[in-house]
This record gives structure tokens, sequence and C-alpha cells, in this order.
């Protein structure tokens, strides 16, 4: 049972019901009966006790309450001597007076279905005891003590732990009724406890070497004694009997009444001092509120203060945040729908065909094109293009022997990079014209120059980098916010986020295949132009690079055949340059642009919804004011005429992707400037760099690659780590 423990208050009913019974109790002429069961009690009320010992009651019965003691502190077991029924089932006993025996009349006691462990010694001073009823508890055994009841009939120590029965109850002569548990006894054997309680009785008395006498040898003369008491009683004289009695029974109610009056004195008293204690700690109660009601007022004021002061901080930091996903979701939109986009066009797959096409008809060289070689021009360009890849590759593979370097030994890796960039540096100071000799001699190095060159001139494949860097930067942006939001405390739209980056996440391991698989196809195109080549033509592969240099843009060929400047950087800007062809094939023109509808469009062959409006809206700014304003008039006058409306600059922010750019301009992140605070631009491990990896499939970009190398787990969602993307920036 705990230390301190809440009481738990009996209701409405259970009080009141208490309350009737003790008033009855109390009242003249009431039985010796003394019935406060079923009322929720946790603890026998005091009044209970000194009603039975100034009544004398004869019966008091407790069954069916929430007792786990009987006798509460200032209680004393004295105060039961008159007792001779003591019911006490249904309740939560753990143990029993140690001093019970002093009950002396008891001649019934019930404590079934209680949590009893042991039975006390004093229990066999009960010489009245006729019976006794300890079934439904955890006894484990019986005190031998047991053994002195001489007047008891009848025991139950059925569905307890009982094994054992101690040799001491075959001196019990007149024991009529003996319940156990035959199956699980080990003393007596179980054979002899299912055989009934004379077997029991036969058995306990051979173990002591006793004779056996049936218990109505014992009872007979018990009652003999009773009835010649009467007899002697009778013929001494009936009259003087009566008189005695009712003599002692006026000296017994006087002697109550007097108990009765000076506890109802005592009552009194103790009621006055309790109306003026009651009074004193009201007065000093209500003194109390009123200092705590000032303090938790003052206490108050200022936590609504500070609560103010940082809800609107919160606040702030919130709209900054929720503006930079506002930013970050359209442009992810924008990305997704440029990628379907991709997917879903058949002109751009055309033009990856005609470009193949074209890249076969390079094989056939003319006698023109050999004649009109610039081999000097052609070589510079071919060793610079040669000379820059190698130093980055130099300059990459040192960067990677200086982070591996640095943990093992950092004086062999300062002479291995001394050595590396004394290297690059020689490579550097070679005389120009030996080198442009050696690339027109040497006809692979013609071939890898070309292959670089065919690489960064393959719009395909600059439109996949360009991809993958805005999908890198929104990746990066997306961490940093995560990364504030946790610092804030603030789950708001996190799932949204979660499932942006994902998004990002496969469409960057999309992308990556495909650039790998365009990678591929540039490489079998440059087989088959090998093999188609001619085996005595010369200076082939310069011949291929100066045609690759000449070669003009898409955009540029579109100028050249009539499609206007400022309408080829629209749909560049916008990554529609496949509809180029569209738009020169029906000569379209600003002006009529101005004139059509979106399912005039859709009829030249510009499905697409997002370029649709953006090219009518960007017709209807071009107009002149006049036109405009003539246009919305008749507009009004007639609202049935098909016509454009212009977008708003928030639709077409979030319907506009991001332009692809070309391979030789330095890449502008377009996610918003991160929000300062920790973690935006640190290793999440180390506090020290920023972030140089990307985890796949999660997309977190919150490590450097120092400390990715060590783990196998994202710090962040705590995912398994599949693949790791290094980024390289300025």
């Amino acid at each position: 049972m705990p230390l301190f423990c809440r009481k738990k208050k009996p209701s409405e009913d259970c009080r009141k019901r208490l309350e009737h019974q003790l008033c009855r109790a109390k009242e003249a002429g009431a039985d010796d009966i003394l019935d406060i069961s079923g009322c929720e009690l946790s603890e026998v009320p005091s009044s209970a006790f000194s009603i039975c010992k100034v009544l004398q009651k004869k019966v008091l019965i407790l069954h069916t309450n929430e007792l786990r003691v009987l006798l509460t502190k200032g209680c004393d077991i004295s105060a039961l001597s008159t007792l001779k029924v003591l019911d006490l089932h249904d309740n939560q006993l753990t143990c029993l007076p140690e001093d019970i025996g002093k009950v002396s009349t008891l001649q019934i006691l019930n404590v079934e279905k209680n949590h009893l462990k042991v039975l006390p010694e004093s229990i066999g001073k009960l010489q009245l005891l006729q019976t006794l009823n300890v079934k439904g508890n955890r006894l484990s055994e019986l005190p031998p003590s047991i053994g002195s009841l001489r007047s008891l009939r009848t025991l139950d120590v059925s569905d307890n732990k009982v094994t054992q029965l101690p040799k001491a109850l075959a001196h019990i002569r007149t024991l009529e009724s003996l319940t156990l548990d035959a199956a699980a006894m080990t003393f007596p054997p179980a054979s002899v406890c299912s055989e009934g309680t004379e077997s029991i009785q036969r058995f306990l008395c051979s173990e002591l070497g006793e004779e056996y006498c049936p218990p109505s040898q014992y009872l007979l003369p018990v009652l003999e004694t009773d009835c010649s008491k009467q007899d002697s009683d009778c013929l001494d004289g009936l009259e003087e009997v009566w008189k005695n009695k009712i003599s002692d029974y006026e000296k017994r109610k006087e002697l109550k009444q007097q108990e009765k009056l000076a506890f109802e004195r005592h009552l009194e008293e103790k009621q006055k001092e309790h109306t003026q204690l009651l009074l004193m700690n009201n007065s000093h109660k209500e003194n109390i509120l009123i200092s705590v009601r000032q303090e938790q007022e003052r206490v108050e004021l200022g936590f609504s203060q500070q609560q103010r002061a940082q809800e609107a901080e919160r606040l702030l930091i919130l709209e900054k945040v929720r503006q930079a996903e506002d930013g970050i979701s359209s442009r992810i939109g924008s990305l997704l729908m440029d990628n379907n986009r991709q997917k879903k066009s058949t002109e751009f797959l055309q033009a990856m065909e005609e470009d193949r096409i074209r890249m076969e008809q390079l094989t056939t060289i003319t006698q023109e094109e050999a004649n009109s070689l610039r081999k000097k021009e052609v070589a510079a360009a071919m060793q610079k293009l040669l000379s820059d890849d190698y130093a980055m590759s130099l300059l990459q593979e040192a960067s990677d022997c200086r982070r591996q370097t640095l943990v093992s030994e950092a004086c062999r890796s300062m002479e291995t990079l001394d050595r590396k960039f004394e290297r690059m540096l020689s490579l550097q100071v070679l005389d120009k014209s030996k080198a442009i000799a050696q690339i027109l001699q040497e006809e692979e190095m013609q071939k890898a120059a070309f292959q670089a060159l065919q690489l960064q001139k393959d719009a395909v494949h600059g439109h996949i980098r360009n991809q993958i860097k805005l999908i890198e930067g929104e990746l990066m942006q997306l961490t940093n916010l995560e990364i504030k939001r946790r610092n804030l405390d603030s789950e708001n739209l996190q799932e949204v986020l979660v499932e942006q980056r994902t998004a990002l996440s496969d469409l960057l391991q999309q992308l990556l295949k495909q650039k790998d698989q365009r990678e591929q196809e540039l490489r079998q195109i440059l087989v088959e132009i090998e093999r188609n080549s001619e085996s005595n033509q010369q200076n082939y592969w310069m011949i291929q690079y100066q045609r690759l240099l000449d070669a003009k843009p898409l955009s540029l060929r579109m100028q050249e055949a009539g499609v206007e400047k400022e309408l080829v950087h629209l749909l560049c800007r916008l990554s529609a340059q496949h509809y180029l062809p569209v738009l020169a094939h029906h000569h379209i023109t600003t002006e009529a642009l101005c004139h059509m509808t979106s399912s005039d469009l859709k009829q030249v062959g510009i499905t697409e919804t997002g370029i649709q409006k953006a090219l009518l809206s960007w017709a209807w700014e071009r107009q002149p004011a006049g036109v405009r304003k003539a246009d919305q008039q008749e507009q009004e006058v007639v609202p049935t005429a098909p016509s454009a409306p212009p977008c708003t600059s928030r639709t077409s922010t979030l319907q506009t992707p991001s332009p692809p750019r070309s391979p030789g301009t330095p890449v502008t992140p377009s996610a918003p400037v991160p929000l300062d605070g920790p973690g935006s631009s640190e290793c999440v491990v180390c506090m020290e760099t920023g972030p140089q990896v990307i985890f796949l499939p999660c997309g977190h970009v919150c490590c450097c690659q120092v400390c990715s190398d060590a783990l196998q787990g994202c710090p962040l969602c705590r995912s398994s780590i599949a693949q790791r993307i290094r980024l390289f920036r300025g």
C-alpha cells in the first residue's frame, strides 16, 4: 500500500445511509445490531466504536466496504468486547488486529473475500468462537493456536493457498464442518481430505497418537450443564432471579444514560472547538487568498506582456518562413510541370532524332571543308578545352586527395599536393606552339576535344544539367527551412515540406538517370561517327570540331527563319524551345498573337495551357495602351467575345517554369535568401563548413563531405542513405 494515498470519498447515498444507520443505532429501544455495510467506507468511523462500547452492541456488520484495516488511529479493540458476531466479508483487509483475542465473547467471525495473508496468534483466545470463515483470502498456513478454539464448530479455509493443516487442529473436539481445497492438500493427503471432516480429524488424531471422539460426545455435556444451571436457578427461587435481573437492567440503563449524556457534552464541546477553528481557519484562508490573488494578478500581467511580445516575434518569423515556403512551392510546381511537359512532348523526341540524324550526316566531310580548316585556331581551342578539363580534374583530384590524407598524414598530403600543383603549373607553362603541334598530330586528343565540346554543346544534356542544378538548390533551401522550423518548434506544413522534398528527390534521381542515358547515347553517336569515317581522311576530328563550333543554336536559326527575337527569348525563358518550329512554320508574330485565343493556339499545335496563357498575356501586354483600352471596352460591350484575359503576376509566377541556362553561364539559385539562424548554412554534424552532399532518397542537404563518409543514415530523418551526390559550388 502506498505511503500517501488519497482517500476515496463515499457517494452521497452511501454517506446518507451511514448517518441514518448511526442515528438509528443511538435511538432508545434499538436492537443490539449495528449495520453499516455497503457504505463505501475506507476505514471504520470512530463513532461506531463508541456506539458499540456505550450501547453494548452484540452484532457489528461491516461487509461490502473498502476497509483495509479494522482499527484506525486512536481506537481500541476493547470497545468491541461485547460483540458476538463480527461480519467483515467483501473488504480489502490485509491483516487482523494482533489483540483480537480480547473480544472474548465473539462467537461468529466472517472475513471471507479479503486479502489476509496470516491470522494473528491471539485468535486462539476466542474460547467461545463457533464459526470461523476465512474463505477467499491469501492464507498459506494456519497458526498453531487455532487448536485452542474449544468451541469451534465450523471452519472454512477454501480458496486459499493452504496446503498443510496444523496437527493441533485435532484438539478441537467440537469441529463438525471443515471446508478446504482437497486437491491442493499435501498434509493430510488429498485422498484423506476428500473423504470429509471425520477422516481428517481421525488422521490428525492418529498423527498425535490420540483417540478420536465424535463431536456429539462433547456437545451434549455443554447442553446438559446449561440445562442443570437453569433448573437450579428455578429451584432456588424464580422471583429473586427476576428481581436481580430487573435491578441489573435499571443500573445498566442508568449507566448507559449517564454515559450518553457525558458523550453528548463531550461531543458538543468538540463541535464548539471545531467551529472556532473553522472560523479562524476561514479568516486566515481569506487573507492568504487575497495576497495570492494579488500576486497572481501581477504575475499574469507580466506573463501576458511577455507572451504578447514572444507571440509577435513568433508570428513575424513564421510569416518569413511562410513566404519562403510559398516561393519554394511555386518553383517546385514549376519544376514538376516542366518535367511532365518534357515527358509528354513528342516534338522534343523528334528534335532529338533530328539531332541524331544530323550527327550521322557529320560523318561526310567534303574537300571544301578540309581546305578551309582553320588548323591553328581549332587546335588552340582544343588545347584550351583539354587544359581546362585536365586542370579541373586535377583540382578535383587534389581536393579529394587532401580530404583523405588530412585524416591520416598531413605532412605527406602536403607533399603530394605540392607535386600535383607543380605538375599542373608545368602543364600550363608548356610551349603553346608545341601543344598545338601535338594536338595536330595526335588524333586521340582531337577526338577527346570533340567529345568534350559535343557534350558541352548538346542541348538535351545542358537542359538536364540545368534542371539538376535547380533541384539541388531547391533541396538545399527546403532542408534549411525544415531545420528552421524544428528550431522554432513549429510543425505547421511539415507534411507539405516532406512531400515536396520527396517529389524533388524522385525527380533528381530520374534526371540523373536521363543524364547518364544521354551521355551513353552521345558516346554511341561518337562510335558510329568513327566507324563511318574515312580511314585516309586527315584532320578528321579537327574538321568535326570546327563544324560543331560553327553550328548555330536553335534560337538563332529560328530568328533567321522569321521568328521575332523577343518571342524566341520568351519561349527559351519558358523552357518551350520545342515550339519554335511551330511558330516559324505558321509565321506567328506578336501582332498575330494579339488576335488569337487559347483554342487557336491549340489548333496550331501548342497544347500546354500554361504556355498558352503566358504567350497571350505577353502579347496583350505588348499592345499599345489605346488598343488595350479599346479591347477592354469591346469586352464590356460584348461579353461573349473570346478574349485572353491578362494573367496576374502571381499566376504567371506559379505556372511559368524556371528557364534553362546555357552551359557556359553561371547558375544562380532561384530560391529565396535563407533565413538567418542556426543550421541554415552549416553542417549539422561538425557545425563548421557548409553542406556539400545530397543524401538520396530522402533529399536532405545537411552535411559536408568529410562528415557524410562516416554516416550510414541521414542525421535529420534517420533514413538509410542509398546514394550521395557531391555539390560543387563556386
